[in-house]
């Protein structure tokens, strides 16, 4: 008996060992994915902001609407179907708003966003948007994935540009845990070099000071829409494309590349759901974001990442209820910090994509694709992801057409 008792506690032990072991990756993506969201394109909707020259109580609806609305969409798809759903705020959709609020209202603009919400709502409702991703090979567009992704890898070189014993410290982590495999079972790689950076972060003198970072609640303010013609063919019409034929598909290919089957009627209505919340605060719409599903995909247990996804949507959620603490963390840490760790987490990830658009039998179209992405091209206010799309198609119509049929019709 006593040795049964021994055997029993033992496993317990052994597979408590195993869980803690096990959700380290999970928790390490997360707060990546995190970070990622809440540096870059925050910087870039605080630039968009000032640029339209809203007011403090315009941005503060602006911030939490797209973080927290976003937060709530993903615990909620990322618990549904099991998997690792992060999703955000369309990025070309507020930089297509900075140049209309130059002679457009506020509430036009938010009527803009509400009018997009109901078409994307529309489109998934009734499957149309599923229609329209049959169409679209996964090569093709892998490599338009893939070209949207190579500057957040290349980022791990800059990044010693920017601050050079920062990037050695995580990189250094990262290679040291990935060589020794019995200190990678106990410090997965990019929590080591998550911990790294903190470390080097905190000892070269660029931590952060608490007592500059004010503590207050976001309070959102609720935006009346006003439709007009000119708003809704200006903003509408395109923020619909920017959600539908660029941003949603990178979110929805990243998950099917790591053996999910995401539902893409289902995200696409809570894309249109959530936009057209997001929009009665001022925000634009709300998609699935790539960079964060690629970042929560990259290790961890298949069938546990969704864990990652919710932690995700939490913290997503608490940045956008305390708003003007959270910006001031977020723009407070160094480029090279999460520059480095955001390219780390999403290079194995980016390795086997290219291996998978580029090793296909629509290798051209792939290789197409990528080039027109990476080019950064934008046609009448529609991002080089769109084109990468569409340019792919068609040169895999002109050269590899049997492959290209072959693909729709296994479709």
């Amino acid at each position: 008996m006593p040795e049964l008792r021994l055997r029993i506690e033992t496993r317990r032990i052994m597979h408590l060992d195993n869980n803690v072991e096990s959700h380290w990756p999970l928790v390490a993506n997360a707060l990546i994915a995190w970070l990622f969201a809440i540096t870059g394109p925050l910087a870039i909707l605080l630039t968009v902001a000032s640029t339209a020259q809203l007011s403090q109580q315009d941005i503060a609806s602006w911030i939490f609407g797209s973080y927290a609305v976003g937060g709530l969409l993903s615990i909620a798809t990322s618990y549904l179907y099991r998997q690792p759903v992060g999703m955000a705020w369309t990025i070309p959709g507020a930089l297509l708003v900075a140049p209309a609020l130059e002679h457009l209202s506020f509430p036009e603009a938010a009527g803009a966003y509400l009018a997009a919400g109901l078409m994307i709502t529309l489109l998934g409702v009734t499957g149309w948007v599923r229609k329209l991703m049959v169409c679209l090979p996964m090569p093709i567009v892998l490599g338009m994935v893939s070209g949207v992704f190579l500057p957040f890898g290349l980022k791990i070189v800059t990044g010693f540009q920017d601050s050079f014993w920062i990037a050695s410290a995580i990189v250094g982590s990262y290679l040291l845990a990935s060589a020794v495999p019995a200190l990678g079972r106990v410090v997965p790689p990019v929590l080591a070099a998550l911990l790294a950076g903190i470390v080097a972060v905190a000892m070269g003198g660029t931590g952060i000071p608490t007592d500059l970072i004010p503590f207050a609640l976001a309070q959102p303010q609720l935006v009346v829409p006003v439709f007009s013609v000119q708003a809704l063919l200006e903003l509408a019409l395109p923020l619909v494309v920017t959600v539908v034929g660029i941003h949603n598909p990178q979110g929805i290919a990243v998950l099917a590349a790591a053996k999910y089957k995401p539902p893409v009627s289902a995200l696409t209505v809570a894309c249109g759901l959530g936009s057209v919340l997001a929009a009665c605060v001022g925000a634009v719409p709300a998609c699935v974001t790539g960079p964060s599903n690629a970042i929560m995909c990259a290790s961890g247990r298949m069938d546990q990442r969704y864990r990652a996804g919710m932690l995700y949507g939490l913290l997503m959620l608490l940045f956008g209820l305390a708003a003007p603490m959270a910006v001031a963390l977020g723009l407070a840490l160094p480029t090279a910090f999460i520059g480095v760790l955001g390219g780390l987490a999403i290079v194995r990830v980016l390795q086997g994509w290219m291996s998978t658009a580029f090793g296909s039998e629509l290798s051209f179209g792939a290789l197409t694709a990528f080039l027109v992405t990476l080019s950064g091209v934008s046609i009448v206010h529609i991002g080089a992801p769109f084109w990468g799309l569409v340019f792919g198609l068609a040169a895999s119509w002109l050269m590899e057409r049997p492959a290209l049929q072959k693909a729709w019709n296994s479709s």
